[in-house]
C-alpha cells in the first residue's frame, strides 16, 4: 500500500506545476492533499481534480474562500468517509477528513490532516492552542479502536532539532515552540502512536517545507513538518519513504510511504 501526502498550497496552483501528472508516475493507493485553497464547485467538471482509478472526497473550508481544505483520494472505495474532528472552529476550516476501510487483514483508517498554523499573528496563534487541547481526545479514541489508524498531513510542529535547519533560532517561533515539541512527545509518547518515516529514515537534513525567502529550497534549509502517524501496528509494516524534491510543486514536498499492507 503506497500512501502520499501532500500540503498543496493551492490544488489549482499544484495542478499547474503539474503535481498530477507526476503523482500518476508513483501510483499511489491513497493520496492526503492539505491546503486546498478552493470550494470544490470550482473543481467540478475539471478532470485532474479527479484522477481516474480514484475515488475522491473534498472536505473545504466553508467559513473562509480560498482557504484550507483537505482532500482525500483512495483506489479502493472506503466503507466510510469521516468529515471534521468534532470542533466548530476547525470544521468550518476544513482540517480533517477521514476515510475508513475493511481490509482482509483487519480494519484501517486514514486522515488527512492541515493543523492550524502560528506563525501569521497571536490569533493564529490562539486558535492552534485551542487545536492542541482539542485533537488529542480524537487521536486517542482511535488509537485504542480496533483495526490500524493513519493520519498524514501537515501538522505544522517540528519536533526535535534534527527536524529543522536553524533550530537555535527558531526556539521562540511558533512550529517550535516548547510546549508545542512537548505536545509531539506526548503524541509519541503516552498516547502510543508512531513518527513513521523517522523509523525508516534517522538522518539529518530531511525536510519537507522551505520558506519563499531567501534560498532555503536551494540550499535546504527547512522544516519536517509534514509527518504520517500511525498506530504502532502498522508502522512496523512501514517498508519505504520518499520526500519528492526533483521539481518544487509547492512550498511542501510530497511524502510518500510504503507500507506491507494488502490494499
Amino acid at each position: 500500500m503506497r500512501v502520499m501526502s501532500f500540503n498543496a498550497n493551492g490544488i489549482r496552483a499544484a495542478q499547474r506545476k503539474g503535481f498530477f501528472e507526476w503523482m500518476a508516475t508513483q501510483d499511489p493507493d491513497v493520496v492526503c492533499i492539505q491546503e486546498l485553497k478552493a470550494q470544490q464547485h470550482q473543481l467540478e467538471g475539471i478532470e485532474a481534480f479527479w484522477p481516474a482509478g480514484y475515488h475522491c472526497f473534498y472536505e473545504e473550508a466553508t467559513n473562509r474562500k480560498g482557504y484550507s481544505g483537505v482532500a482525500i483520494y483512495t483506489k479502493r472505495e472506503p466503507d466510510e468517509i469521516i468529515r471534521g474532528m468534532g470542533h466548530d472552529e476547525f470544521d468550518g476550516e476544513g482540517r480533517y477528513i477521514e476515510a475508513r476501510f475493511k481490509l482482509p487483514g483487519g480494519d484501517l483508517s486514514i486522515a488527512s490532516l492541515y493543523a492550524p498554523s502560528g506563525s501569521s499573528g497571536d490569533h493564529r496563534q490562539d486558535s492552534k492552542e485551542r487545536y492542541l487541547v482539542h485533537f488529542p481526545a480524537l487521536l486517542t479514541a482511535r488509537a485504542a479502536a480496533p483495526g490500524d489508524y493513519l493520519v498524514c498531513g501537515d501538522w505544522n510542529i517540528a519536533h526535535k532539532e534534527i527536524d529543522l535547519k536553524n533550530w537555535k533560532n527558531n526556539k521562540k517561533n511558533s512550529g517550535f515552540l516548547p510546549h508545542e515539541r512537548e505536545w509531539m512527545d506526548r503524541l509519541f509518547g503516552e498516547m502510543g502512536l508512531v513518527d513513521v518515516f523517522r523509523g525508516i529514515n534517522p538522518d539529518e537534513d530531511q525536510f519537507t517545507w522551505w520558506s519563499n525567502r531567501g534560498r532555503a529550497w536551494d540550499n535546504n534549509v527547512g522544516w519536517r513538518i509534514d509527518y504520517h502517524v500511525a498506530t504502532p501496528g502498522l508502522a512496523a509494516k512501514a517498508t519505504a519513504e520518499h520526500v519528492y524534491r526533483e521539481e518544487r510543486l509547492s512550498d511542501h514536498a510530497p511524502l510518500t510511504i510504503d507500507y506491507d499492507v494488502e490494499f
